[in-house]
């Protein structure tokens, strides 16, 4: 199976050599200006699908509260904001997003979430987070974020390093499903057309490996089948605590 994976892997490579050449050639950089729309419109689908889900994971947000202050989350790869309904009452929100396009539609959303506080928002990678200041934040969200970037292993870094002692990194993701499966083929195969639909988002990733390598003291982390189409069924969610 293996051979036959890598031959249809590199028929699609071959099939996306316009997009490859685009990218090159820089032209790519336009469809940043798109997504944002694309993922506005996508995200009420996802959020729809997967509210349980997401409500589950961030009701243990405010565990994270110190006494007599509000709670501090920074959000790695904001987008336009889906996860802001979910936050605490009186959270003190910092978006993060590396795409200066979103700002809009984080608009739109902080007026429909006045029950939050938003602190900024920094354009900035997951990878760089240097504007923010070491242990100086009680929680870190990212979903839907480490499939793209382009270091997992330094982005957690900078993760647990802005995050206080105590402090706790919430994460959803989608990953590779398990190789003996029909959706971890297809997965590898239309890999490289996803890549630029989906703004550089890899679903072959095992990031649970890399969140199990990242150094946090406690770890409560699932595997799960999501109710999406099968190139982004398996996902991961949980905490980790610094």
């Amino acid at each position: 199976m293996s051979v036959f994976l890598r031959f249809w892997t590199l028929v699609a490579n071959i099939l996306c050599l316009p997009l490859h050449l685009m990218e090159a050639i820089g032209l790519y950089a336009i469809y940043k200006r798109i997504f944002p729309f694309c993922l506005y419109r996508i995200s009420f689908k996802y959020n729809e699908k997967m509210h349980d889900k997401k409500k589950e994971l961030f009701r243990n947000l405010s565990e994270f509260e110190k006494p007599g202050r509000p709670l501090t989350i920074l959000e790695i790869g904001c987008g336009t904001g889906t996860n802001f309904q979910f936050y605490p009452a009186g959270s003190k929100v910092v978006c993060t997003d590396p795409n200066p396009h979103f700002q809009n539609y984080l608009k739109t959303t902080m007026k429909e979430n006045q029950q939050l506080t938003y602190d900024r928002f920094v354009v900035a990678s997951g990878e760089n987070l240097s504007s923010v200041e070491d242990e100086s934040v009680d929680a870190v969200v990212c979903t839907l974020v480490l499939c793209s970037v382009s270091d997992v292993r330094q982005t957690l870094r900078e993760a647990h390093r802005i995050l206080r002692p105590g402090g706790a990194f919430f994460f959803l993701e989608h990953v590779a499903a398990d190789p003996s499966t029909w959706s971890h083929f297809f997965q590898h195969v239309l890999q490289p057309p996803w890549y630029y639909f989906g703004d550089g988002c890899w679903v072959t990733r095992e990031t649970w490996k890399y969140l199990e390598e990242a150094g946090f003291s406690e770890l409560k982390l699932r595997h799960i089948d999501a109710p999406l189409i099968f190139m982004i069924k398996p996902h991961i969610v949980g905490y980790a605590v610094k």
